[in-house]
């Protein structure tokens, strides 16, 4: 089992990230089974908050939906929407936020609305469902993301979700609770935000992906770490407990 995806090699770099006994807020899709994934693998104590209103989350197989049953059977607790975004979110009671995006720009900032014109987009997204408080209010936010120009770009149709928002001190200035975005994971490698500019920075590359590779999937002059690192190579029990996850 030693030939796996970039998308197995992203989603297992995604679930290194989340610690246990973590209280996580996860989105649906590469968020969902990363999150799920790190469940099984080295995190059983994490609690998997969904926005439907499912605390402790145990999936047998991944969710479709947030308002798929799957999520509320076995978990700690089910209660109202409401109630997840003030008593949980809002209050600031929520670690990490774990997020998707359609498109990202260099500080981070989320799109999931429409890509072109708002009035008259190319594209109508998903939209923003609960992803612009997790951003907010989380403690830190993890993002998954495949890498390419049309998702690394320049500047963002429509703001979403704010990430680092215009650089250093921007998060301050809006009041927002959390720490915003600590780590971004693509099926390239991961970035994470300048300590001091807070502009996404490349600190590791995937096996066999180059810093050249990188630069061109990215719509920006991208900023990379003096000393880049590599990913460790999926291991035979990760990759076994994502296919099994996976085929549920």
């Amino acid at each position: 089992m030693n030939g796996y995806s970039s998308d197995e090699m992203m989603t297992i770099a995604a679930a290194r990230a989340l610690e246990d006994r973590t209280v996580c807020f996860v989105g649906i899709g590469l968020p969902s089974t990363a999150a799920n994934l790190a469940r099984r693998m080295h995190a059983p104590d994490a609690v998997l908050i969904y926005e439907s209103g499912c605390i402790g989350s145990k999936p047998t197989r991944l969710p479709a939906s947030i308002g798929d049953g799957v999520l509320s059977d076995g978990a700690d607790a089910v209660v109202s929407v409401p109630e997840i975004f003030a008593y949980w979110l809002q209050a600031g009671r929520i670690d990490v936020g774990f997020l998707g995006a359609a498109q990202l720009d260099r500080f981070a900032n989320i799109n999931t609305t429409v890509i072109g014109d708002y009035e008259h987009p190319t594209v109508r997204l998903p939209g923003a469902g609960g992803a612009p408080e997790i951003a907010a209010n989380c403690g830190e936010v993890i993002i998954t993301l495949r890498h390419s120009r049309r998702a690394f770009v320049e500047k963002l149709d429509f703001v979403t979700s704010v990430g680092h928002g215009h650089g250093a001190g921007h998060r301050e200035a809006l009041g927002l609770r959390g720490r915003g975005p600590s780590i971004v994971i693509t099926d390239l490698g991961e970035l994470r935000p300048d300590p001091v500019t807070k502009e996404l920075t490349l600190v590791s590359v995937h096996p066999g992906v180059t810093v050249d590779q990188v630069r061109e999937a990215t719509g920006w002059t991208l900023k990379v770490a003096t000393d880049v690192a590599t990913s460790a190579a999926p291991t035979e029990r990760e990759l076994q407990q994502l296919r099994t996850l996976e085929a549920a």
